[in-house]
């Protein structure tokens, strides 16, 4: 008794699991809610989808929204192919639905591209229909006068569809308008203009076209913030007084040296020719002795000769001046 239920028990897991694995491989549920939906699809091909590996459930629920959309360009085959290629086939299906309802432009085949380049495609309907907004971080620009501004603006843009594959993205789009700014404020004459009027710069940048080449078409840019910055112009001044002021003490400080230099110089030739006076009167001593035993310098002449000495002496003496003790400087 007990072996015959163990044995049933056997019997009927194995059902089971089998039941399991046939309707894995043959959703026939699914199928069902295919054909209730009138979606027109075979359990062949729901089987072979599973052999592919492509998931049923996706596919089949994307052709029912596609077919109760009115979708009727797209075919089990395309999906197919989209997902095996690593694309999105929901967010194509949901793509192509909201493009249909908005009146764009939108085939199966340029929707797949866009998902396959990495852009969102539901996204990008989403936003031609719904225009987004882009807040630039601030931007310095300088005008003629030298002072600085600081510009916020908000630049409205909607997707371009045909540009999404290969087209630029919104920080081309920010960089692009950060320039124009830059060069509306540069050609204004002073800062007061651009205060007094801030459209003009959205009119100037707007003119420029600076959506050419991305993936989004500007609909209007607006300044929404304007402050005042640095005086560069005035810094630039200060800037390069100081560096004439520095580049002027570094010729005066070169001309120094070169004056200081040429001093010792001619101090050093000075003691050179003081040395070489030294020396020769340092000779002359010997020339009188030399003179005295040769009998060509008698003792007359010798005390004639110190007469004279004696009374330069003196008369130099005389000549220098005095200190504040009316003393005779001898020094």
């Amino acid at each position: 008794m007990e072996l015959t239920l163990f044995i049933w028990a056997l019997f009927v897991i194995a059902i089971i699991v089998l039941l399991s694995i046939f309707l894995y491989y043959v959703p026939f549920v699914l199928w069902i809610t295919a054909k209730a939906s009138g979606v027109d699809i075979s359990l062949l091909q729901l089987f072979l989808m599973r052999l592919r590996k492509v998931p049923p459930v996706v596919i089949v629920n994307a052709m029912i929204e596609a077919h109760k959309a009115g979708l009727k360009n797209i075919a089990r085959d395309q999906l197919e192919a989209h997902y095996l290629a690593g694309g999105h086939v929901e967010r194509v299906v949901h793509a192509l639905v909201s493009a249909e309802k908005a009146n764009i432009a939108l085939i199966f085949q340029m929707a797949t591209a866009i998902d396959l380049a990495g852009r969102d495609v539901f996204q990008a309907v989403q936003m031609s229909v719904n225009p987004k907004v882009i807040d630039t971080p601030p931007i310095a620009a300088v005008a003629k006068n030298g002072i600085q501004l600081l510009v916020k603006a908000r630049v409205t843009v909607r997707a371009n569809i045909k540009q999404l594959v290969g087209g630029a993205g919104e920080e081309t789009v920010i960089a692009r308008v950060g320039e124009g700014i830059i060069a509306s404020i540069g050609a204004s004459e002073t800062h007061k203009e651009v205060l007094e009027t801030p459209d003009a710069i959205s009119k100037v940048v707007l003119k420029k076209g600076l959506d050419a080449g991305t993936a989004f078409e500007i609909l209007s840019i607006d300044v929404a913030d304007i402050d005042i910055g640095k005086n560069i112009g005035a810094e630039l001044q200060m800037d390069q007084s100081q560096a004439d002021k520095n580049i002027a003490q570094a010729k005066a400080e070169e001309r120094r040296a070169m004056a200081v230099a040429l001093e010792q110089e001619m101090k050093a030739k000075a003691q050179e020719a003081r040395a070489k006076v030294i020396e020769a009167e340092a000779e002359i001593p010997k020339a009188m002795a030399e003179a005295f035993r040769n009998g060509n310098f008698g003792i007359m002449d010798y005390y004639k000769m110190k007469n004279i000495q004696a009374d330069t002496n003196m008369r130099e003496t005389i000549a220098r001046p005095k200190n504040h003790d009316n003393s005779t400087d001898v020094n």
